[in-house]
């Protein structure tokens, strides 16, 4: 009874809301009008979560690629392996932080019935990809 009473009282979503598409960024500053895109639901929160921290992700993994190979390019018959592999594991990494996030935002934004800016998910996938490479140092070596 009180959680129907909350959802009915508390609840923002519009009665007519879709999902905006991915990736729906707008300019935060109205100049032309508001053309601002919120999420309110947690599905739609995860999506835009996993696809920003894939892509985040994958990105930093194709440029580590990209400075392999070029540092490489001795060993040509063999250096094209490099990029493959650190795509698919970029790709796992991101799957896996992109879902954990996006669920703990998601399940934190819906039981608040607060809602959500898209430039937030996109924030979150620079936040884990800016982990991963904090984490690939040594750290000992800044001792």
């Amino acid at each position: 009874m009180s959680n129907r009473f909350l959802k009915e009282i508390v609840d923002p979503t519009p009665l007519s809301y879709e999902p905006p598409p991915f990736p729906s960024l707008y300019w935060p500053f109205p100049i032309g009008g508001t053309q601002i895109a919120y999420l309110y639901d947690a599905r739609s929160i995860w999506r835009f979560t996993l696809y920003w921290t894939l892509i985040c992700i994958v990105a930093i993994h194709i440029v580590a690629a990209g400075y392999a190979v070029a540092v490489q390019t001795k060993n040509w018959k063999t250096i094209w392996i490099v990029p493959v592999v650190y795509v698919v594991i970029g790709g796992i990494e991101g799957l896996i932080a992109g879902n954990v996030v996006g669920g703990l935002l998601g399940g934190i934004y819906t039981a608040g019935f607060f809602k959500m800016s898209t430039w937030i998910p996109l924030t979150w996938g620079v936040v884990n990809a800016l982990v991963l490479v904090l984490s690939s140092f040594a750290i000992q070596g800044g001792l």
